[in-house]
């Protein structure tokens, strides 16, 4: 019989579930109350943490939700996304090439939110969290096949737009 323990198995989650909260709603205040909600909601059913498969699964379950009830509710336009930089920004001294950088990394971040929310879901926990398929496709109620078409899909779209704003300037 598997134990789980809040500090050491879902506490450990939050960061996780802050970044797919944070991809879907576009706001930090948002995700970050999103998460609270989550970790209270996942404790308040800890008498049935024994018997769910993935306890991680079920977590970004409900944060999903979670994160697209909110949207559903503000209908509210979205907001670009603001992380630091600071890491890759250090591997390029030019400051040309750094502008440059900073400029393609912030178009890639505005495509990437531009994105249908599953997508931009499937999209974010493959390629920032490295979740499995499989765990993807529990996550968001869809089939792995599903998962597959959709990140295609997003990596498609973000690929050619990108392309295109490149090739003419935009």
């Amino acid at each position: 019989m598997k134990t789980v323990s809040f500090k050491n198995d879902i506490l450990p989650l939050k960061n996780v579930l802050y970044r797919l909260a944070l991809r879907i709603t576009l706001n930090h205040e948002d995700a970050e109350d999103i998460v609270q909600d989550t970790l209270i909601r996942v404790w308040n059913r800890r008498e049935e943490w024994e018997q769910i498969e993935s306890i991680e699964a079920y977590a970004l379950t409900i944060a999903r939700n979670l994160a697209l009830d909110k949207l559903k509710r503000a209908d509210k336009k979205n907001v670009a996304l603001e992380t630091n930089t600071d890491a890759q920004e250090a591997q390029v001294n030019n400051p040309y090439d750094r502008i440059i950088q900073q400029d393609r990394l912030q178009m890639v971040r505005k495509l990437v939110d531009g994105l249908p929310e599953k997508q931009r879901s499937c999209m974010q926990l493959r390629d920032f969290e490295g979740k499995p398929y499989k765990d993807i496709a529990a996550i968001l109620g869809i089939t792995e096949e599903q998962v597959k078409v959709n990140i295609f899909r997003a990596r498609q779209s973000v690929r050619q737009q990108l392309k295109a704003a490149e090739e003419y300037g935009l």
